[in-house]
């Protein structure tokens, strides 16, 4: 090859390319399906009318990796903590076609059947007690009914489903559990169900596979899954212990604007100002005029100006006219 000439790069084939980029999207997908985003096919009904049978979402599965926990009304995907699922219910598919389904699914091509997992709505984290006293009665959390008339299924005449047509707890939620419940009460086989088996009708953090964020499927119900405004509410208790944990920048301005209008007060009140001044008197602008015109003394002042004038605006007008005629007096004194 001659000095200086550059070797020409040959085409790549698409068919030797092909298998190449094949390879790595299905490396890409399995990495964000394991550890970023996965979809997931609803097929019950127990989370009716916010996710329909048939429905598709996406579930976070990134923020457990750096310590996320259940929030109280987040929607979460959990595996089967033992018992939940009744394997007479179960699709079963031929060896192909399972085979092919579980293939493409744990890669990330197909949403998952939702078969061997649940889906269902945190009201308990941790800490709390959640009890309901039977039919027609608010689900409570730590003692504060929550009111889920927005989310609770209606059937077709508009009637809401009771929180529980049963009367369950108080129960306690343990450490690293959380306490579900369906939006469809009537037709969830949730925490309620199984309170008296093993778990207690509690899921650990290790079953949870992330939180539903978005409904993907059908194009007429895309839309977020957001958490209720009811899971907010605070006891008073709780109320106090969020404002002893404030931070101390917001307590610092809390106190130091009292202090700060306390101590302007104090100074008026020695330099004879009325409280409720906006303005400072104008004892500076005094002392100003009297030193720039050669006032005598303070006593010369407080006599030509009045007792009842010092320090005010009335007075020092009334003493920088006389000085000017002084001043005037004599210069016309001295010309003679």
């Amino acid at each position: 090859m001659a000095k200086g000439r550059r070797r020409r790069l040959k085409p790549v084939k698409l068919w030797k390319e092909l298998p190449i980029l094949f390879g790595v999207a299905l490396l890409l997908a399995l990495v964000i399906k394991t550890f970023a985003v996965q979809a997931y096919f609803i097929p019950s009904e127990s989370m009716q009318h916010t996710i329909e049978p048939g429905d598709r979402v996406l579930v976070n599965k990134l923020t457990p990796w750096f310590g996320w926990t259940p929030k109280r009304g987040q929607i979460v995907v959990f595996k089967d903590p033992g018992g939940w699922l009744d394997p007479s219910q179960l699709k079963k598919d031929n060896m192909v076609v399972g085979a092919i389904k579980t293939t493409f699914t744990w890669v990330g091509l197909l949403p998952a059947g939702n078969e061997q997992d649940l889906i269902k709505r945190v009201v308990g984290v941790p800490g709390d007690v959640v009890q309901c006293k039977g039919a027609g009665s608010p689900v409570t959390v730590n003692g504060v009914p929550l009111d889920e008339h927005g989310y609770l299924f209606k059937d077709g005449g508009g009637r809401v489903d009771d929180p529980s047509q049963a009367a369950f707890g108080p129960i306690n939620v343990l450490p690293h559990t959380v306490f579900v419940l369906g939006d469809h009460r009537s037709d969830s086989g949730d925490s309620r169900v199984h309170l008296q088996e093993k778990s207690q009708g509690l899921v650990p953090y290790g079953n949870v596979q992330g939180h539903a964020f978005v409904r993907i499927w059908p194009l007429t119900r895309i839309g977020g899954l957001g958490t209720p405004s009811t899971f907010s509410l605070k006891t008073p208790a709780q109320a106090l212990q969020s404002a002893v944990t404030a931070p101390p920048l917001l307590w610092g301005f809390t106190l130091a604007v009292p202090l700060r209008a306390g101590l302007l007060r104090r100074r008026r009140r020695r330099a004879g100002q009325p409280a409720g001044a906006l303005l400072p008197a104008p004892v500076s602008v005094t002392n100003r005029l009297r030193r720039r015109l050669g006032t005598p003394a303070a006593g010369w002042l407080s006599r030509t100006c009045g007792p009842n004038t010092r320090g005010t605006a009335k007075g020092t007008a009334t003493w920088t006219r006389q000085r000017s005629g002084a001043g005037l007096a004599g210069q016309r004194k001295g010309r003679l």
